[in-house]
């Protein structure tokens, strides 16, 4: 019987974890690895694989490999293979061995390796399908994750000199993509950037020392609209199976999802990741003490809810504007002007904010407003030490719900806009607020505030210009015996939600890259684990590592790639 040496890629993570049961007369050092991962402009992905194999000089001579891959949507067709240089044809699906997955193997014929020599395996895969999934941090953006095959550490020896290479897709700009930060005790904290020769942008990770028993998750986003239509992915639903399993022993767990499950698994744990980085709090804040932390500013309670940092940032400009220490002179760009002397009783956090907004260019401001965030959340970890947050959280949540009754409750539009402006930032708390706004205002006239003027440069200027008041009968007076203009409430209320949209779209740019650039400073990964970041936000994921002297019959036979 011929014996065959097993390489199980996991591209994309999706393939099964390559443990291998192979003879114990199989050991070599794996000298280099490099992958270039293609991920072309119809959705598909194209690999370029070249291992330089040493092989143990009492080994068994290396005939075969058999390459897995992440599902059946792969065109034999375009696979080549060549041992140094030496091409060879034996390239055939039904004559893969992996188990629960598949894949090609590849007969190295007159190239085998013998025994205390080395060779250079050379697979290319044109074409493979359903390889991009949704960011669940950016519905506009895709994710492409991959880990190069690894190898049980019984069979293998060294170090190996691991590159991988990302040619994202024709047509990105440098600042567009996102890469995901290099896995834990990687050289790199982040990919090379540059690019190659047909001008596609390139994230290039390499460890001279890495080691080829270890399971290495890469990844990178880029916008969904450089690629095909419809070849992008689901993410997994939230309701999976595995949604838990991260604290369960997987090796027990492996023989139920082999076959396909890991696919879920995986993308699972890149959708937690993206979702952990909006989580900007430090743990240590989650440490409960007793008690409710009383006293705090509705900007503060959302900073402990860990409420979007748009809205946020919204709530604070509103803060501003209604103790007149800013005005907006312009929303698109967004510009406000700082108003001197600035008023006594203006908070740290606002006063940092009207500092960040004076900065002329446009990298200075969002440094600066994002110094003003990180310095807001550190400001409320202190607070927060030897109180209990969770009955903090759930006391604020009353404060926004009777804020909200008030409102609601008004019989008069003038009793109801005055109750809003009183309770604005609290309302705000709500994570409905946006529509909650808009049903309570959805008829009727909005009796506008005194600080109006300053928060929409157009008011008052014409229908041309923005939005014209419009007097009405029943229009009270104001203290200074001058009547006070209303607003029709729907445009009130857009006007008042938008002001988040500002905030996303022309301030901070994209609020899931701007929260993650916060959370690597307030809330890091441990260096333990496995760390995902970008110049842009970004992402990644887990995976099933399945030890063939787990306990459960049957995990080794699920996760052989299988020898002859």
């Amino acid at each position: 019987m011929r014996k065959r040496l097993t390489v199980l890629l996991l591209l994309l993570a999706l393939a099964l974890s390559p443990q291998m049961a192979l003879a114990q007369a199989y050991y070599f050092n794996l000298e280099q690895l490099i992958v270039h991962v293609f991920w072309n402009q119809d959705g598909t992905a194209s690999l370029d694989y070249v291992f330089q194999f040493n092989n143990g000089a009492s080994a068994s001579p290396i005939e075969f490999v058999d390459l897995g891959l992440p599902n059946s949507n792969f065109d034999v067709s375009s696979i080549r293979a060549d041992v140094d240089g030496v091409p060879v044809s034996d390239i055939s699906e039904s004559g893969f061995q992996g188990i629960g997955t598949s894949g090609v193997a590849v007969g190295l014929g007159s190239q085998t390796i013998p025994p205390g020599e080395s060779g250079r395996v050379h697979i290319f895969v044109g074409k493979v399908e359903d390889v991009l999934f949704e960011d669940p941090a950016s519905d506009d953006y895709a994710i492409a994750v991959f880990a190069p095959a690894y190898f049980t550490s019984d069979i293998t020896y060294g170090t190996t000199d691991l590159t991988v290479i990302f040619h994202l897709p024709p047509g990105i700009t440098p600042d567009e993509p996102r890469w995901h930060e290099s896995p834990s005790g990687w050289p790199q904290e982040q990919p090379e950037t540059a690019n190659d020769d047909e001008g596609r942008v390139t994230y290039t990770w390499h460890n001279p020392t890495a080691n080829a028993s270890t399971l290495y998750l890469f990844g990178a986003s880029f916008p969904a609209q450089y690629v095909a239509p419809g070849s992008i992915q689901k993410e997994p639903p939230a309701e999976s199976p595995f949604a838990g399993v991260g604290q369960i022993d997987l090796s027990c767990l492996f023989p139920l999802f082999c076959f396909g499950g890991v696919a879920l698994l995986i993308i699972w744990g890149v959708v937690s990741e993206q979702k952990r980085k909006l989580q900007y709090l430090p743990p240590k804040i989650a440490i409960e003490g007793h008690g409710i932390k009383r006293g705090l500013t509705a900007v503060e309670a959302a900073i402990l809810m860990e409420q979007p940092l748009d809205k946020i940032l919204t709530m604070i400009l509103f803060s501003a504007i209604k103790k007149n220490a800013a005005e907006v002179i312009s929303r698109d760009p967004l510009k406000i002007k700082v108003i001197e002397p600035l008023p006594e009783d203006l908070r740290d956090y606002e006063k940092d904010f009207l500092t960040a907004f004076q900065l002329e260019k446009e990298i200075e401001r969002r440094r600066g407003i994002q110094d003003t965030v990180i310095n807001l959340v550190k400001s409320i970890s202190e607070k927060m030490k030897g109180f209990s947050r969770k009955e903090t959280i759930d006391y604020y949540r009353s404060i926004t719900e009777r804020a909200w009754q008030q409102v609601e409750e008004s019989n008069t539009p003038e009793v109801k806009s005055q109750k809003y402006d009183e309770v604005m930032e609290w309302t705000m708390l709500d994570k409905d607020y946006g529509e909650r706004t808009r049903d309570v205002f959805r008829t009727g006239p909005v009796f506008i505030p005194p600080w109006w003027g300053r928060y929409d440069p157009t008011f008052g200027r014409g229908t041309s210009g923005g939005v014209r008041p419009s007097p009405t009968p029943s229009t009270p007076s104001s203290g200074s015996g001058r009547s006070m203009p209303v607003l029709p409430g729907a445009d009130f209320a857009a006007s008042v939600v938008g002001g988040v949209q500002t905030f996303s779209g022309r301030v901070i740019g994209n609020i899931n890259d701007f929260t993650g650039r916060i959370t690597q400073q307030t809330n890091p990964l441990p260096k333990s684990t496995y760390r995902s970041s970008g110049s842009r936000g970004g992402g990644s994921g887990g995976h099933c590592a399945c030890a063939c002297a787990c306990a459960c019959a049957g995990c080794a036979c699920a996760c052989a790639g299988g020898g002859r």
